[in-house]
């Protein structure tokens, strides 16, 4: 497993499997989206916060590609890092069985900023990244 900004641990419940016992497809846009907001809220981003201020993410684009089935009960980590490119910040996201490190599921996730109702060119990301270089040398 490479290196990640943010690891995220959690298990596959029955019911987010198909009839052939696997996770449905949609379930790995579920944890990708988790494990987003858990770790934008382990940087301290609120978006109930930003709304109230006008400023509101929105997911652009999703690009997943499922590599190996996760089935009811395994327990998996989701993996991400986080670029901005242009306008949009970028999130690389990698789902992995616990078990083996088995790589289930690769995504790329691209989101925007909308201030006040108008795309932004995504300052507010330039200030989110800052923070997180901030706390990721102090530790």
């Amino acid at each position: 497993m490479k290196d990640y900004l943010f690891k995220l641990a959690d298990k596959v419940r029955d019911y987010e499997c198909d009839l052939q016992g696997v996770v449905n497809n949609s379930n790995y846009q579920h944890y990708m989206e988790h494990a987003r907001h858990e770790f934008l809220e382990s940087v301290g981003e609120n978006f109930s916060a930003m709304h109230d201020q006008g400023i509101d993410g929105f997911v652009s684009r999703v690009d997943i590609r499922f590599r190996h089935s996760l089935r009811s009960g395994d327990r998996y980590i989701s993996c991400l890092n986080v670029a901005r490119k242009g306008v949009k910040l970028v999130f690389e996201q990698d789902i992995y069985r616990a078990s083996d490190g088995v790589l289930a599921a690769q995504g790329i996730v691209e989101s925007v900023i909308v201030k006040d109702g108008q795309l932004t060119r995504g300052e507010y990301f330039d200030q989110m990244l800052e923070r997180i270089q901030k706390q990721s040398d102090s530790q």
